[in-house]
């Protein structure tokens, strides 16, 4: 039976052949690595994505301006429909630019996160996250002790992490030649 959360964190356990992060089940023998890392938040990253969202918000309320102040100069300066239009338009896009703002303000004043991962031998990752590094340190030797041995069997609640990966770096480094859109790290 899987195990039960209890306030705001996650409980960790090993039974016999299974390793529980919550309600996620990942068979010890599946596990293929165990580490403990820092995600660092992708602040270049957010700076860079506001300014193309505000580039591209700009561009389009300058385009969808054009009917509204043709409407107004054809009317000459009559029509109250062109400058109820014309508000809204940038309205819409000031609340826009404000949005953007606030997606990139809470990736800059995010704190890094010290993490413990769980790859198996297929594509998934389990990750949780502690405010004490070294509880994390020790569930390594843990897990990686009950791999070794299915009869071991522990339990400990860890912290629920709630991270958008998009704005984090996860994983490792690699150096890679050729490809599309590879990320890394020149040497």
């Amino acid at each position: 039976m899987p195990p039960q959360a209890s306030g705001g964190g996650v409980e960790l356990r090993v039974t016999k052949r299974l390793l529980w992060i919550g309600a996620a089940a990942y068979p010890l023998h599946n596990i293929a690595r165990v580490y403990t890392t820092t995600l660092r938040p992708r602040r270049r990253e957010a700076v860079l994505r506001f300014l193309k969202y505000a580039a591209v918000t700009l561009a389009v309320a300058v385009l969808l301006m054009l009917p509204g102040l043709l409407a107004k100069v054809s009317s000459q300066g009559t029509g109250s429909g062109a400058d109820g239009y014309l508000t809204f338009v940038w309205l819409a896009a000031g609340l826009a630019g404000v949005y953007f703002f606030v997606e990139m303000l809470s990736v800059l004043t995010a704190a890094p996160v010290y993490v413990l991962a769980v790859e198996t031998n297929g594509a998934s990752t389990g990750v949780v996250t502690s405010q004490n590094q070294g509880q994390l340190d020790q569930l390594v030797g843990q897990i990686t002790y009950a791999v070794e041995h299915p009869d071991i069997e522990f339990r400990v609640v860890v912290e629920r992490l709630t991270v958008s990966p998009n704005n984090y770096y996860f994983g490792d480094n690699v150096n890679m030649y050729g490809g599309n859109g590879n990320v890394g790290i020149a040497a």
